[in-house]
């Protein structure tokens, strides 16, 4: 429940509410999704809003045909609320779900959220969806509620914007809560076991397994720093807000599952914090494996840090390399050099924390930088590396910048970060082709493999096929693009 939130505010009856995890459009997601599949919650945080209300989940992207489970369920459950959350490379099918809600269902109510709702808004104002919450959805979505449960409309809820009433909630960025006031998140509606991340960790025991079911916490909003390309600096105004600790441990203590994936944009930026989290977790006797989110200059700066949270279980770390050069670093006013992103990878291996290296491609990208980026990977120490496709958010500068230049009708179809959506410099199938290589090399460097070792020999067909759909997954990408592009 949420502090000082008035429950039951409207006629008390119990009003049935379905709350919606979309199933992705593109093939690159679904091939991802074979190594990583997160809990919605999302979803958790808005259930916990409304804890006197019959609410379900439903997570189609588990489904192999989405719009008839969706359907089946509205029919069987008939929902008072629908609520739909999504990324903007889920935005259509988010509309979509609404129109099928809309016509299985018509005095249904269907309400939005998520991202692309808070950057994007115009986008969803559509006939079928009744309101658009941008931002944090909690506060929000329990007026909501309290509205329908008493009979009154939606307009004037801050942070909500009503098809149709023009510019209504969306007049600024929504301004967000102080975490403290949130609540704890339902894991509860959700079979806890079908997700997971893969594990990856320095000095692996043998045969361990490489697919733990995971759960996710959220420690903090917010970030600090001011990358060009993301929209986090503007949404939280530069600023870090973290939650209570102890409420935070309280909830990872709680979780049925022994792996914690920390779902903040930096774990460890305010290092008060993190270590006031530490410090609960242990008075707890709390016993988890984590993988973070972290900063190069985080880590260089606060190497104790790291080895206390390496002592409680912080198997892993997310560092954003970005590019394997200076100049490149300081045009996306990363905040970090090459030395310093390496100096980190050292020390973070040293501790025994395993590194995920994350690295970006430019559309503009050539023969001659697939290589250069080949090549620096292939002399880095053992890292779990990944790739993205510079595709700024809405709501950038880096996105206003380039939109002239967008080479697509609907660009947030394919705003999966893995996508170009301005012209590539070279033809988009042969820039697919790289990027596969890319991926392929740089698989050579996973501790595990540079290790030799064995993994849990159930999971060995499943890396096997993980890894030929994500192959052909990029075999393929440049079919989403216009032919003329080919």
């Amino acid at each position: 429940m949420v502090p000082g939130m008035v429950i039951g505010r409207g006629t008390g009856r119990r009003l049935r509410i379905l709350l919606v995890k979309p199933k992705a459009r593109l093939g690159l997601v679904h091939a991802l999704q074979r190594f990583q599949l997160l809990e919605p919650i999302e979803l958790g945080y808005l259930a916990a809003t409304v804890p006197e209300h019959d609410v379900r989940v439903i997570d189609l992207r588990f489904s192999w045909s989405e719009d008839a489970e969706f359907l089946r369920t509205l029919c069987r459950f008939r929902p008072d609320l629908v609520g739909i959350s999504g990324y903007s490379h889920e935005a259509s099918r988010v509309k979509e779900l609404a129109g099928i809600a809309r016509r299985a269902l018509p005095d249904c109510r269907v309400v939005v959220g998520g991202h692309h709702a808070t950057v994007a808004p115009e986008d969803y104002e559509i006939e079928g969806i009744d309101a658009i919450v941008r931002g944090e959805g909690c506060a929000p979505f329990r007026e909501l509620v309290d509205r329908m449960d008493a009979g009154e409309g939606f307009g004037g809820i801050p942070a909500v914007r009503v098809p149709g009433d023009g510019a209504s909630g969306d007049d600024d960025w929504p301004s967000f809560p102080d975490p403290a006031t949130m609540p704890v998140p339902r894991h509860d509606l959700w079979d806890p076991r079908r997700y997971f991340c893969v594990w990856v960790r320095e000095n692996a025991r043998r045969f361990e397994r490489l697919f733990p079911p995971t759960s996710m916490v959220r420690t903090s909003f917010g970030c600090k720093m001011k990358c060009s390309f993301c929209i986090v600096p503007k949404l939280f105004a530069g600023r870090h807000q973290p939650r209570p600790a102890a409420q935070v441990a309280e909830e990872i203590a709680a979780l049925p599952n022994d792996h914690v994936y920390f779902c903040d944009d930096e774990n460890f930026i305010d290092e008060a914090f993190a270590s006031e989290l530490a410090d609960e977790l242990e008075r707890r006797g709390v016993r988890k494996r984590y993988f973070a989110w972290a900063r190069a200059t985080t880590v260089n700066r606060s190497p104790d840090l790291f080895k206390r949270w390496r002592a409680i279980g912080l198997d892993a770390a997310f560092l954003g390399f970005e590019f394997p050069d200076d100049e490149q670093l300081r045009a996306t006013r990363k905040g970090s050099t090459v030395a310093q992103n390496e100096m980190a990878h050292d020390r973070l291996r040293s501790l025994g924390i395993a590194v995920h290296a994350a690295f970006m491609l430019m559309p503009e990208s050539g023969m001659d930088d697939f290589a250069r980026l080949r090549n620096y990977v292939a002399g880095m120490p053992p890292a779990q590396c990944s790739f993205t496709v510079c595709t700024p958010s809405p709501g950038t500068d880096d996105y206003q910048a380039m939109q002239s230049r967008i080479c697509v009708d609907n660009p947030h179809d394919l705003h999966d970060c893995m996508h170009p959506l301005v012209p590539t410099r070279l033809p988009i199938k042969t820039f697919f082709h790289e990027y596969g290589r890319q991926i392929r090399e740089a698989g050579k460097r996973n501790p595990l493999r540079v290790q030799q070792r064995p993994v849990h020999i159930g999971d060995v067909p499943r890396l096997i096929n993980a890894e030929t759909r994500y192959s052909r997954a990029f075999s393929k990408a440049y079919k989403d693009f216009p032919r003329e592009m080919w």
